[in-house]
């Protein structure tokens, strides 16, 4: 007789299923509290699912994609038998379904599944390696022009990269490539420079373009839906153009000053980039194609509202049609879907309809009187409303792994709280959009954004190191969001 023996359960399938029980624990708790006055009952659902989600991102106990799919049947669950606006018929089970699938409908959802699949064409024909490695090679070997090197090929990718866990991904290698080169390890000093110059970078340009991070996209589809106005990209980039260029100064002497890398002979370095680059042989046609279409579509965004009537959404969907056409593209559906992170467009789209659930059900605007209505921000000048709420947003922001998920909790409440400032709706709405920077902050700790935790898992870097350049790019970005709101976006028309 032989017996199968069920091995027990890792100590980390334990924390996580604690976490998840905890969450789920959380969640009916708040339904069972007296709904408060001001609140309905299908807000008080909102502010469960709220405190559920939280929970779920910040201890990682199932994966985003996972999350999502808890929070549709959660919600589901506590919003059938209730109406959704004051005074509406109850929810049947299908009713509330309907009520969570909304973000589905976005169209900000399909901009950044669009956009995945931009970023897939470039893996797939290795234009994102050569574009790095050929800005990394023009830049030239010295402590300051590596540095300047790190932050253009991270700009450069954010123009075409949705995604930052891609474009750091794409980077990682050639970073780690020239350390080694002039016979460094990981973890030298270079090597943690380069790290955490890519990471926090990588936010900072996460901030700069429009179809650079979800998290924008999410933002702009709760301003969108509160104040009635869009935001076209170029629009977007000059308004973020000058705070950006800011960061960047400060993240340079930030790196310079505190890590002090250390550069040997840079000969080395420089024929092992000429080396990979030969490896990669001339410009392919798909890759030609490929940089067609990109220009193409840079040149649709930054001209959007000016030149033509299309969309950012409708021009990048068009791109991408192009690209997957037989002859003139550069892939087809079936290289594409194995590739694209499809767990990001469902909690995107699951992050949306949260928060137009807390919009709809009053939940957000409760929630952001309750809160920051307590602090008596209305009878102070803008800019310094401004700080406070990037000092709340900074704060919370700690204790999140995902920006998207960070945008989806921040980003109504907001949107309600602006909405009861004594300001007029444009300044309301550049408030918001400020905030919508500020979400990207991800600069203190690994764990505040996937693109640090890719560097970090290199092991070029301590906590520590990263820690006290965080603090430093985060302190400095706190006062130009202060100084920039009381001198240079009211000059643009922005508060």
């Amino acid at each position: 007789m032989s017996f199968n023996f069920i091995s027990p359960p890792e100590p980390d399938s334990n924390r996580k299923l604690a976490w998840l029980l905890i969450s789920l624990a959380l969640y009916v708790g708040v339904l069972l509290l007296p709904t408060p006055a001001g609140l309905t009952a299908s807000g008080q659902v909102a502010l469960g699912l709220l405190v559920l989600v939280i929970v779920l991102w910040i201890s990682e106990c199932v994966s985003p994609a996972n999350s999502a799919i808890v929070l549709v049947g959660m919600a589901v669950l506590g919003l059938m038998g209730k109406p959704l606006r004051a005074g509406g018929p109850p929810m049947t089970s299908t009713a509330a379904l309907n009520s969570m699938l909304t973000g589905f409908s976005s169209t900000a959802v399909l901009l950044v599944a669009a956009a995945l699949f931009l970023a897939v064409a470039l893996k797939l024909t290795g234009l994102d390696r050569r574009v790095a490695l050929l800005v990394m090679s023009k830049v030239g070997i010295s402590r300051s022009r590596l540095i300047l090197g790190a932050m253009l090929v991270g700009f450069v990718l954010a123009l075409f990269i949705p995604s930052a866990t891609a474009r750091v991904g794409a980077v990682i290698p050639i970073m780690v490539g020239i350390v080694t080169a002039l016979g460094l390890p990981a973890a030298s000093s270079l090597g943690a420079t380069l790290m955490i110059v890519t990471a926090a970078a990588c936010s900072i340009f996460n901030m700069a373009v429009k179809t650079g991070a979800a998290q924008n996209l999410i933002s702009l589809n709760f301003m969108q839906q509160a104040f009635g106005h869009n935001i076209t990209w170029g629009e977007w980039f000059i308004t973020a153009l000058p705070f950006t260029l800011a960061m960047c100064v400060v993240l340079y002497f930030a790196a310079l000053l505190i890590l002090r890398p250390d550069v040997p002979a840079k000969e080395e370095a420089e024929a092992r980039l000429r080396e990979e680059l030969s490896k990669l042989g001339p410009v392919s046609a798909a890759e030609w194609r490929l940089i067609a279409v990109a220009v193409l579509l840079l040149l649709l965004w930054s001209t959007e509202g000016m030149l033509h009537p299309f969309d950012t959404t409708t021009t990048t969907q068009l791109g991408i049609a192009l690209l997957l056409m037989p002859r003139i593209g550069v892939m087809h559906w079936a290289q594409a879907e194995k590739l694209i992170p499809w767990g990001t467009v469902v909690l995107f789209a699951a992050g949306i309809s949260l928060g137009t659930l807390m919009a709809t059900t009053g939940a957000a605007a409760w929630l952001a009187q309750t809160t920051l209505g307590q602090l008596g921000l209305g009878s102070l000048p803008v800019y310094l409303v401004v700080g406070a709420l990037s000092l709340f947003s900074i704060v919370l922001h700690l204790g999140f792994a995902s920006a998207t998920g960070l945008a989806s909790t921040l980003i109504p409440i907001m949107v309600a709280f602006a909405q009861t400032l004594p300001y007029g709706k444009e300044t309301a709405f550049g408030i918001v959009l400020i905030q919508s920077f500020v979400v990207s902050f991800g600069f203190i700790l690994p764990t505040n954004a996937p693109q640090n935790m890719l560097c970090y898992g290199t092991g070029a870097f301590s906590i520590a190191q990263f820690a006290k350049v965080g603090v430093v790019v985060t302190v400095a970005g706190l006062g130009l969001i202060v100084l920039f709101s009381a001198t240079i976006w009211p000059m643009m028309g922005v508060l």
